[in-house]
């Protein structure tokens, strides 16, 4: 009951921001703010949109099979968000984009902009409906199921919910609510953290030494270099993820376009792009922590890193609730801080890239109704098939589909060529499907491709670009 009211408090409080905010608000608000978003806001508040429900389940859980090395990969962040804050902002600011594809329209032509818009769509989608179903999943095995209530019903609410609070200030709005949600999402966290120390019988400083202490502390690897772990494999993968998930996916750089000046803009993206390694290394933290706990009752560590967390809230309820309830709180603020942005960024896409009508208010609204709708069914089938393998191939899928756009956006700002703007399409349809042939076919010799098969994907669309291509005047 206690969670119920929290989370109908929660939510309350989502819409009070909502009505706030959305007063008056029209396409510009909903898609651009109106360009007068306080820098330090978004910056505070992207700190949280970035981190999924999933990622609060996940990254303590890390440990129990690559240490705290993922801390490189956090490093390699820092570099990406300079690189996208000094190199694509100021293109995108000059241009004035409500939506960063226009830029492929002004450099190559109409297909290739509708090819890189629907690419986001696609790939948008997908992942994000994969993320909310897992957190859907968790809420309902925490929350639902013991009140009876069914999971299309959760599904439904929960999205109906975002609906509400992103309906009329759109972007607007989840500036503000995403740094609400970032407040409520480490709050649980560092209360959880205090929890587990406090259950392991140790002070603060004497937690602090246990984790750095650790054989799952290790961060650096520096001396493997066939590990996939190995520093330098890490931290340039870190650099090309923020480069491709941030500086060309609309969701991620929407809200940094809502920014007063292009400096205010840099500021914002440098400062949370810097904030990634302290919230990475207090979520790693908590999975050491955990471990410790694990042991310290004689228990068996869960076999998956995923169970780390949820299995401790499990075994904890009974005598200290509190513990179910931040969790959920966690939970909760971690993955509507990311949805709410998704299906905004996927409304602004439809709109403006796919209709070309920005300014058609009615189309707008009935447009996010519409992705609400979808998002909701697309949920619901994962639920009906049931398979973990159909969510990792979905991921896959969706990991396949950024791979034209980084070769898009690199040959278009590495190189002053044109394309042949009707092959754009069949390039990067061919480029995935390539790229899904060689991983097949080295695996045949023992050989998976990681991170490196986004860049590869890149490589060979900026490749048949350049074939395709003619010499600009």
């Amino acid at each position: 009951m206690l969670i119920v009211i929290l989370i109908i408090a929660y939510f309350g409080m989502l819409l009070a921001v909502s009505r706030w905010t959305g007063r008056g608000a029209t396409n510009e608000a909903f898609y651009r703010a109106e360009r007068r978003s306080p820098w330090y806001m978004v910056a505070f508040g992207m700190v949280g949109a970035s981190i999924s429900g999933v990622t609060f389940v996940s990254v303590p859980g890390m440990v129990l099979k690559t240490q705290m090395t993922y801390l490189q990969t956090c490093m390699g962040f820092i570099l990406g968000y300079v690189v996208v804050a000094f190199v694509m902002l100021p293109l995108y600011y000059r241009l004035n984009l409500t939506s960063i594809y226009g830029y492929l329209n002004q450099r190559f032509g109409r297909s290739s902009y509708k090819t890189g818009a629907s690419f986001f769509l696609l790939s948008k989608m997908m992942g994000a409906a994969v993320r909310f179903y897992v957190v859907c999943m968790i809420l309902q095995r925490f929350v639902c199921d013991p009140v009876g209530v069914p999971f299309t019903v959760t599904v439904t609410a929960m999205v109906a919910l975002i609906w509400l609070y992103t309906r009329r200030g759109g972007i607007k709005t989840l500036v503000w609510t995403d740094s609400l949600q970032t407040v409520c999402l480490f709050t649980a966290l560092l209360l959880i953290i205090y929890k587990v120390v406090t259950d392991l019988g140790l002070t603060v400083p004497e937690a602090v030494t246990a984790v750095s202490g650790s054989d799952l502390s290790r961060v650096f690897v520096m001396d493997d270099w066939v590990s996939k772990q190995n520093f330098w494999k890490q931290f340039l993968s870190g650099v090309f993820i923020v480069i491709v998930m941030t500086g060309v996916d609309q969701d991620m750089m929407q809200k940094n376009l809502t920014c007063k000046t292009l400096r205010d803009a840099q500021k914002d993206m440098c400062t949370y792009g810097v904030a990634f390694l302290p919230a990475n290394l207090l979520f790693l933290s908590l999975g050491v922590l955990l471990t410790l706990w694990y042991q310290q009752q004689g228990a068996a560590v869960p076999a998956t890193g995923d169970e780390l967390l949820p299995q401790y809230v499990l075994q904890t309820a009974d005598l200290s609730p509190l513990t179910t309830v931040l969790f959920v709180l966690g939970i909760v603020a971690a993955s509507f801080s990311s949805a709410d942005s998704a299906l905004t960024s996927l409304t602004t896409i439809y709109c403006v890239d796919i209709c070309e009508k920005p300014a058609d208010e009615q189309l707008r609204k009935r447009v996010h109704l519409a992705i609400c709708v979808i998002f909701v069914q697309v949920i619901l089938l994962f639920r009906a098939v049931n398979s973990t393998s159909l969510i990792d191939a979905v991921y896959i899928i969706a990991s396949y589909t950024y791979g034209p756009l980084l070769g898009l956006f690199a040959y278009g700002l590495l190189t002053r060529r044109g394309v042949n703007d009707r092959w754009v399409p069949c390039v990067a349809v061919a480029s995935p499907l390539l790229c899904y042939a060689l991983d097949w076919t080295v695996g045949q010799f023992g050989y998976r491709f990681g991170y490196e098969l986004l860049m590869l994907n890149g490589l060979l669309t900026f490749a048949g670009l350049w074939l395709s291509g003619r010499c600009r005047s």
